[in-house]
């Protein structure tokens, strides 16, 4: 059956064209209600009662999933239409925008992976005493309690849960598996009137399942707010220490933990040979979920949290986002410029935002002006999911201009290095709005210059690479070649040809095959397209022979080999075969012919200008044959043995 909207106009607060979207969604619509939450709910239930209605209200959500229940019906599906599109202070045309909101709505998004975490609820709570007991007393009755105690004092008298005395020196892991080291650990003795501390000893382990820190110190982990099972308060806040409490008291039982990103470790531009190349995912991952593990990364999926910095930085797509895949948010966006232009919109705006950038929007729409009629809000499980080819498919799929609401705890240095390298590639397309004022919010994209939109919107596939490349060449159909800023990861290999020796050290280490060599001729080729800009082949090179120049090359050329440096051969002076340089080959004779002891003489130096064949022929034949040995004894026959016998 087919999918139907609900509509309701909010007591008449906003104009909905029910026939008009209905044509331009091609999806059938209910009339316009005006009290669907209140006094229609009988229209509601009816609808809800098909298994077909998209209910186009969020706000009363809670209550349409209660009458689902109450008459035994599948929970419907819901869409926001009244504060992304109807209640605005712009008078223009509703519709395309509308029509857009529907499409992107009935996109398919996959369910992210997951996996279960269980807690068993062992709880190490680590603070001064006249707070840490006090948690532990709250929490005794739900958690198993064991508290580490941090200053000097007594034991204390009671046995409804452990305590012990140290200094916590390392914690790693996360919610379920946490591992903890203690220094001058020390242990109740409950024997006799008198309990006393045990002798301190250091470097006792354990593991627990949710540590909670009231220390008042420094974090035990990187980004500690994300860290799950991990709760950190201030022990003079009697608020923070209650709110950390009442938290921890949840966190027992079975969880599921999505798989916030997908893996390919081959393709990976890590190291190579103990070389270091790439360390984009490294630098940036605020939890330290990821870790250099040979030529490669490893991932913790129990420490990431999520953010998807890593993706967007990855240069040879080794890591992308999963939780929906990259795949699913592009067409969310192909999708929305595609409906709203087919809806008869012009120069449509996109306003990408998170679950703080809708709420923003929320308020603005309830108490301010609102978004324009043109700007369409794109909500994203993690700002940095939206890096520079997203931005730049938007672009090429018809939107003027590209928004990112940047929230409170968004790694701005991210969104800045990929909002910065979108327009380098597209020009003043892209910003980053900074802002935490709805009104201030409305006010930026009321004013703001709309850049005129591409003329023909294309919609790319393929990898985040290739969509960048299409979309480039839509955008700037008459450029060449585009300079990109120094951290890009697009570019060309410079090679000092004076310097190079083609000893084909790069080709045997470029991760991505950018690099590669003749095997007739001493040749060292180069794919443009191909180059990650890691900087492995620059690292290796033991001539430091080159060098990069981040760019974006346009040009058909750049999908082909072409030659960097190439050298003439030598030809064995023996049997005439090729093999080698001939200028290394020569170089080599002028710095050891007569020079070294193993080329001292004419009939040794020769050796250096032979083929592999012709040098081991030459050496086997010499006076001074080093395979030489002493000569083979003589073959015992039976005559031998028998002229030996004494009886024979």
């Amino acid at each position: 059956m087919t999918k139907h909207l609900i509509l309701c106009d909010c007591s008449g607060s906003q104009k909905i064209d029910a026939q008009g979207l209905s044509q331009a969604t091609e999806l059938p619509c209910s009339k316009v209600h005006s009290a669907l939450c209140t006094r229609q709910t009988d229209s509601a239930a009816a609808a809800i009662a098909t298994g077909e209605a998209v209910i186009c209200c969020t706000q009363e959500q809670r209550l349409f999933e209660e009458i689902a229940e109450e008459i035994g019906a599948p929970v419907p599906a819901f869409l926001d239409l009244r504060d992304r599109g109807g209640w605005t202070a712009d008078k223009g045309d509703l519709l395309p925008k509308m029509s857009a909101l529907v499409a992107e709505a009935a996109v398919d998004r996959s369910a992210a992976k997951t996996v279960d975490v269980v807690s068993e609820g062992l709880c190490l709570i680590v603070g001064t005493s006249d707070v840490a007991l006090a948690a532990a007393e709250r929490l005794q009755d739900t958690l198993g309690v064991t508290v580490l105690l941090t200053d000097a004092v007594e034991a204390p008298a009671t046995r409804a849960f452990d305590v012990i005395r140290g200094r916590l020196r390392q914690a790693s892991g996360a919610l379920g598996q946490f591992h903890v080291t203690i220094d001058a650990l020390q242990q109740i003795d409950v024997t006799g009137r008198a309990w006393t501390w045990s002798d301190a000893r250091d470097g006792g382990r354990s593991e627990c399942d949710i540590i909670l820190d009231l220390t008042g110190g420094t974090p035990l982990f990187p980004a500690h707010e994300k860290r799950e099972g991990y709760l950190r308060a201030d022990p003079k806040g009697v608020q923070a220490v209650a709110d950390a409490v009442l938290a921890a008291s949840q966190l027992i039982g079975t969880f599921e933990k999505p798989l916030y990103v997908r893996s390919e470790p081959l393709l990976c531009a890590h190291s190579r040979a103990s070389q270091t190349g790439c360390s984009n995912c490294l630098d940036v991952c605020p939890t330290g979920a990821i870790t250099a593990s040979g030529d490669h990364v490893s991932i913790d999926p129990m420490i990431c949290a999520g953010c998807g910095a890593c993706a967007s930085l990855c240069p040879s797509g080794s890591i992308t986002y999963d939780a929906p895949p990259t795949e699913t948010l592009m067409r969310r966006i192909q999708v929305l410029a595609k409906a709203y232009l087919d809806a008869g919109g012009h120069a449509p705006r996109l306003l990408v935002v998170n679950a703080h950038g809708a709420e923003m929007i929320r308020l603005a729409a309830r108490f301010g002006r609102g978004l324009p009629a043109d700007v369409l809000p794109l909500e994203v499980e993690a700002l940095n999911t939206f890096g520079h080819a997203e931005i730049l498919a938007a672009l090429a799929a018809g939107f003027a201009h590209v928004s990112i609401l940047l929230s409170p705890k968004a790694d701005r240095e991210v969104q800045e290095r990929e909002c910065n390298l979108a327009c380098a590639i597209a020009g003043e397309k892209a910003t980053l709005l900074d802002l935490n004022d709805p009104d201030a919010l409305s006010d930026a994209l009321y004013d703001a210059q709309v850049p005129a939109p591409i003329a023909a919107p294309l919609r790319p596939m393929g990898t985040r690479r290739q969509i960048t490349r299409q979309a480039a060449r839509a955008l700037a159909p008459e450029a060449e070649m585009l300079p990109l800023p120094e951290d890009a990861p697009y570019g060309a290999v410079l090679v000092d040809k004076g310097s190079c020796t083609l000893c084909l050290s790069c080709v045997s280490l470029c991760p991505s095959g950018a690099l590669g060599d003749n095997p007739d001729q001493p040749q060292l080729r180069f794919q443009e397209d191909a180059c990650l800009q890691c900087g492995l082949c620059a690292n290796v090179c033991p001539e430091q022979a080159i060098t990069y120049e981040p760019r974006l090359n346009l040009q058909p050329e750049a999908l082909s080999q072409v030659v960097l440096h190439e050298e003439e051969p030598f030809a064995c002076i023996e049997c005439g075969s090729l093999f080698g340089v001939k200028s290394t080959i020569e170089k080599i004779t002028e710095k050891l012919a007569g020079k070294h002891a193993m080329f001292a003489t004419s009939d040794a130096a020769r050796m250096i200008q032979m083929c592999d064949d012709c040098r081991v022929n030459a050496q086997f034949h010499q006076q001074n044959n080093p395979f030489a040995g002493k000569d083979r004894p003589a073959v015992r026959t039976t005559e031998d043995y028998l002229s030996k016998r004494r009886d024979h």
